[in-house]
This record gives C-alpha cells, sequence and structure tokens, in this order.
C-alpha cells in the first residue's frame, strides 16, 4: 500500500470518526509496512497505540479494506516519529513546519492550537500588562513560581490568546514538556468518555503524566460533582509533582457559582491575575495592529483619517466585536470599491453601533463632572448657588439632555426635585457660553468623550 493509498484511508477516517477524533488519533499515526496481512503503524507512546488498539482499529481495518487492501489485523508499535514523514490526506495542502513538535501527551489529547494566537501577535495595554506578564513568566518554562496561574475577565479580552501564546511559547522553547491544553468541557467529556468505558485509570494516567496542564472556561464544570471531583484530585497530583498548571474563567474563583469550596481554594492559593475590560488606548492599539494586515489583504483601498479612533471610542464591548467591524469594513469596501470613511462606517456597521451605544445615566453624568470640576456629588444636586458649583450643575444638566434620553422633568428630579424650567435655562446657558468662551466648549467635549469611552 502506497502512501497516497493510506491518505484516502485517513480522508474516510475523518468522516467516520469525526474531526476531533481523527486530529487527535488517526493523524499521528505513520505507516511502516504492510506485510502478510498486517498493517504496522508508529504511536508516539504505548499509551496512544493501546486506546487506538481498542477504539479505532476496526474503522482503519475496514477503511483499508474498501481501499482494496484488506488486513487481517492492524498493530501499533513506539517509533520515533520525528523522522517519518507526515502523510496528510491527499486533497489537503502540505502543511508548513511547525516550530517545534513534541511526541508527548499534549498531542495525545490537547485541543488544536489557533496559530495566530501568540504573544507576538497581543497587543498589551494597561487593562492587560500584568496577566501578558504572568503568561510571559509560565512560558519561559522555569521553575514554577505560582501554581495555579488563574488568568479571567469577560469575553474578549483575550483569556484564550493568552492560554494558546504559552502553549506555542512551550512547545518551541522547552519540546521535552508534556503541554496539555484542553477546555474544560473537553476535560469533562473526556472523562465521561473513562467512566462509561471503564479506562478510568487510563484517564487519570494520561492527565496526571504532563508537565504543563491548561483548562480554559473551567467555569463549565460548576455544579457537575464527579468532574469536579477528579479535577480536584487531579489538581492536587500536578501541585504535589510541582507541574504548572495554568486555568482561565470568566470570573474570579470566588464568584463562580456551584463550585467546591475546596477547588475555589485551591484556585485562589496561585495568582489570579484579572484582565479588565479595554480602554480606548488598547482599543486603538488593537485596531491599528490589525490595519497593516488588512492593508495588504485589500490593496488598492484607502482608509481615511479618524475611522480608527471613531472604532475605538464607538465599540467598547469586547476585541472579537471591535476586530469583526474592521474586518467587515474592509470586505465591505472592497465589494463597493468606496474609501473607507465615517458614511461608510455608519452605514456598514449600523448594528454594531447600535447595540455598542453606551445606556449612559444621569448619575454617571453628574459624578464624572463632579470629578472634573473637584466639587462634591451633593453639593451638586444641593440647593448651593456659588458660581463654582452652578456652573458644573449647569454642564451635568446640559450633558443630561444631550446623552440620555430622559425627559426635563426626569433630568429635574435627579437634581434635588428642581422644576424643569430650571433645567431648560441651565441647557440654554451652557449652550450661550460655549459659543463665546472656548475653554468651556473644550471642557465639555472632553467630558463628552470620557462618558463616551
Amino acid at each position: 500500500m502506497t502512501n497516497d493509498t493510506w491518505g484516502q484511508v485517513r480522508e474516510e477516517l475523518i468522516k467516520r470518526v469525526g474531526k476531533n477524533n481523527y486530529t487527535t488519533w488517526i493523524e499521528p499515526l505513520r505507516l511502516s509496512q504492510l506485510k502478510n496481512g498486517v498493517a504496522s503503524f508508529e504511536v508516539p507512546t504505548t499509551f496512544f497505540g493501546d486506546w487506538v488498539s481498542r477504539n479505532f482499529a476496526d474503522h482503519i481495518r475496514g477503511q483499508l479494506a474498501v481501499a482494496g487492501t484488506p488486513v487481517d489485523r492492524v498493530e501499533f508499535t513506539v517509533g520515533t516519529m520525528a523522522e517519518q514523514p507526515a502523510v496528510r490526506p491527499s486533497t489537503k495542502p502540505a502543511a508548513k513546519p511547525a516550530r517545534a513538535r513534541t511526541t508527548g501527551t499534549d498531542e495525545v489529547t490537547g485541543a488544536q492550537l489557533e496559530q495566530r494566537f501568540t504573544f507576538d501577535n497581543f497587543v498589551v495595554g494597561k487593562p492587560n500588562e500584568l496577566a501578558h506578564a504572568a503568561a510571559r513568566r509560565v512560558a519561559e518554562g522555569g521553575p514554577v513560581t505560582f501554581n495555579p496561574l488563574f488568568l479571567y475577565g469577560g469575553v474578549g479580552l483575550g483569556k484564550t490568546h493568552l492560554m494558546h501564546a504559552i502553549a506555542h511559547e512551550l512547545k518551541f522553547s522547552r519540546p521535552d514538556l508534556h503541554v496539555l491544553y484542553l477546555s474544560a468541557e473537553q476535560f469533562m467529556y473526556r472523562f465521561v468518555q473513562a467512566l462509561r468505558d471503564r479506562q478510568i485509570m487510563d484517564f487519570k494516567e494520561l492527565f496526571r503524566s504532563v508537565d504543563v496542564l491548561m483548562v480554559d472556561d473551567v467555569q463549565f464544570i460548576a455544579g457537575k460533582d464527579s468532574t469536579q471531583e477528579e479535577f480536584f484530585h487531579t489538581f492536587n497530583a500536578l501541585v504535589d509533582q510541582n507541574k504548572q498548571i495554568v486555568i482561565s474563567a470568566d470570573r474570579a474563583p470566588g464568584e463562580i457559582k456551584d463550585l467546591e469550596e475546596r477547588i475555589r481554594s485551591r484556585l485562589q492559593c496561585g495568582l489570579v491575575v484579572d484582565l479588565h475590560p479595554t480602554d480606548y488606548e488598547l482599543r486603538l492599539g488593537i485596531l491599528q495592529s490589525k490595519l497593516e494586515h488588512y492593508s495588504n489583504q485589500y490593496r488598492g483601498l484607502t482608509m481615511a483619517p479618524g475611522v480608527l479612533e471613531f472604532l475605538a471610542h464607538r465599540i467598547t464591548t469586547n476585541v472579537r466585536v471591535l476586530e469583526g467591524a474592521l474586518m467587515r469594513l474592509f470586505a465591505f469596501a472592497s465589494l463597493v470599491g468606496r474609501e473607507i470613511n465615517l458614511d461608510l462606517v455608519q452605514e456598514c456597521l449600523s448594528d454594531i453601533l447600535r447595540s455598542s451605544e453606551k445606556r449612559l445615566t444621569i448619575e454617571e453624568i453628574q459624578r464624572k463632572v463632579a470629578e472634573h470640576y473637584n466639587v462634591r456629588l451633593s453639593d451638586m444636586i444641593g440647593p448651593k448657588r456659588l458660581r463654582t458649583i452652578a456652573r458644573p450643575r449647569q454642564v451635568a444638566m446640559y450633558l443630561s439632555k444631550q446623552m440620555t434620553s430622559r425627559s426635563l422633568p426626569e433630568i429635574g428630579r435627579r437634581f434635588g426635585g428642581r422644576d424643569h424650567t430650571t433645567i431648560m435655562h441651565g441647557v440654554r446657558k451652557i449652550e450661550e457660553l460655549m459659543a463665546a468662551d472656548g475653554q468651556l466648549a473644550d471642557d465639555v467635549q472632553l467630558l463628552k468623550r470620557l462618558l463616551q469611552s
């Protein structure tokens, strides 16, 4: 049987066993020989060969027969697989060689790593600089200094990116380490599968033999008693062996509902780092880093000044939405043959801009204006009429009218029960002063930007 035939067989196996099983168990196999009705394959470890023999040998033998190469049995031996050329399915282009490749546990059950999620592609700013520094330290592969490293934050703030970056860096700099990265959902699935197939000891051996265990979105095991039990024992076994653990979640350990107290306590004993929501500078930096990529991809398109700044101000939800908006702009502009300007942004991204509109409250406006003018919030809504208090109060009234949908009577109630005519007078006064007082106009514009960011 030729390698081309084995490549065709592998294509059929993708359909039979599914993409995840194929990537994990079939793709690493290397055909060594076919002789006397026996197909021999090289595998990275004995455990790997035993697993494939139990779960996929019949599939392999069946597809070999369909391809015109029937065999009586298949066997698996541990070999020097790094010296063997990889055989890819024939319809796929040859993959670029990896910078480094391990032959351990991470290739047996690890989730697929996203190639673009590296440290080089991670934009660092104040909201994520501590998380980035901690991830870099772990990626050095030196002595374990904090265990576990627990990263948490909202959607699209970079948790998964940092997890993948750590795994990529360790595979390159420390190929001797067994690095296992997977989601909490995958951990639970493999545990349940091991219970069903009565292979729990194999599961324990696999997860407790790694050098670095990385579990993403750990909040998904909360409330799953049996999975939490096994996770707890795996965690303890690895810590006792001084093996590094990296965990991520959408909230701090103490805020994960239905998580066992003993697990919560273990997670809090390491370094817990919060990835804060992005600020304007970080969002602008991310957009600028993506601009070069899209400019090379869509040559000939031009972007008017101010577009990136506008997007960074208006789209504050998360980085994925921000990057998706920029990609959509370039794709749309290339289809209609127009310059990317603010008019095109409003036309192309109307849905994103509507959903990203910040729902300002009058209280937020009052608080920001009080901070800016260094006056007490209680004085702003109180009865005092000193100029140093009355002017900031009128600015807050003006911004409340301009930036919220509240009625004049409702705004008046939020300003100490004032009449709506008082609010109208304050709004008109600020409009008149802004036309004559450049400093006041600048203050109002600055406050608007701060409230929109």
